[in-house]
């Protein structure tokens, strides 16, 4: 049994499928554009246990930050500490004649992430290239 006859004139009850596929090309259009133009996070890097090359102590840079008094933080660098205010400019003089700009940070699980991230954008601004975070299950070898 059809929906049409030969000898009626009027609407066809089919889909137009045309349209359709119109607005499903753009929408793959659409998609295929953004997904690359996506904000990415900031990359990270672990360190790893050296296999048969131990770094000496001079090569690696550890910055550690502290809970400080109140809501404050505390810095060091290697084992000596740092203030606040210092903290640029001893990252840059460290950094100034290095090929390899790398830093770990460990920092107090104590402390909110923004003041971790402070500190990143702290250590970009003084010519850190990469940023390397230590976490526990790093620092247990795992």
């Amino acid at each position: 049994m059809s929906m049409s006859k030969a000898s009626t004139v009027g609407l066809a009850s089919e889909i137009n499928m045309t349209p359709m596929i119109d607005v499903l090309l753009v929408l793959l259009i659409i998609f295929m554009v953004i997904v690359p133009a996506m904000p990415r996070g900031e990359s990270a890097l672990a360190p790893r246990p050296a296999l048969g090359h131990e770094a000496s102590p001079v090569d690696v840079v550890v910055l550690e930050v502290l809970k400080g008094s109140g809501d404050k933080a505390a810095f060091r660098i290697n084992q000596q500490t740092v203030s606040r205010s210092e903290l640029p400019a001893r990252l840059a003089a460290i950094y100034a004649n290095r090929a390899q700009r790398v830093l770990f940070v460990k920092g107090d699980d104590q402390l909110s992430f923004n003041q971790i991230a402070e500190v990143i954008d702290i250590s970009h601004s003084a010519g850190v290239d990469h940023v390397g975070l230590m976490t526990p299950r790093v620092l247990k070898g795992l």
